[in-house]
């Protein structure tokens, strides 16, 4: 399930965000305190409708990531690593593109991805995504560069 963002998911999303393997590939290093989350979701519930859309994502009544767009055109998604592998990215993260381009009428979804990502790239490859290009030293996370790899994905024909 999709839904917004509401202070109740701190903790939830904490949890997520403090483990080293689910931030590897993320902008900033892991959350050490609940107070860098509670920042980053107050973030994310502040997002105006014109400028982003984000949503957490859902399975059984339990927070297991989010995605959507923080700003447009620009998407992101994050999920707990316990839940890698069963295919809900995929449904959500298709799901969110899918809203992206019958309810925001975007012409195009661009993503950001650090290329030691291969599962996030198989994702967005899977997704219709094609790669745009690449550049170095893009995001300085910690004390480490991290590279980038570019994607888009198109507004389909009617």
């Amino acid at each position: 399930m999709l839904r917004p963002a509401g202070a109740g998911d701190l903790d939830a999303l904490h949890a997520i965000m403090r483990q080293p393997r689910a931030m590897a590939y993320w902008s900033t290093p892991p959350h050490d305190t609940i107070d860098a989350t509670r920042e980053w979701l107050a973030a994310m519930i502040a997002i105006r409708p014109e400028e982003g859309e984000d949503f957490i994502v859902e399975s059984e009544g339990r927070v297991i990531g989010k995605a959507g767009f923080y700003r447009f055109p620009y998407i992101g998604y994050l999920f707990d690593p316990a839940v890698w592998g069963r295919g809900y990215a995929r449904e959500a993260v298709g799901a969110v593109v899918a809203r992206a381009f019958a309810h925001h009428r975007l012409s195009r979804i661009l993503a950001d991805v650090d290329p030691r990502n291969a599962a996030s790239i198989r994702l967005l490859e899977r997704l219709g995504f094609t790669e745009s290009h690449r550049q170095e030293r893009t995001w300085l996370v910690g004390e480490e560069w991290c590279d980038s790899v570019y994607f888009a994905l198109e507004r389909p024909a009617a």
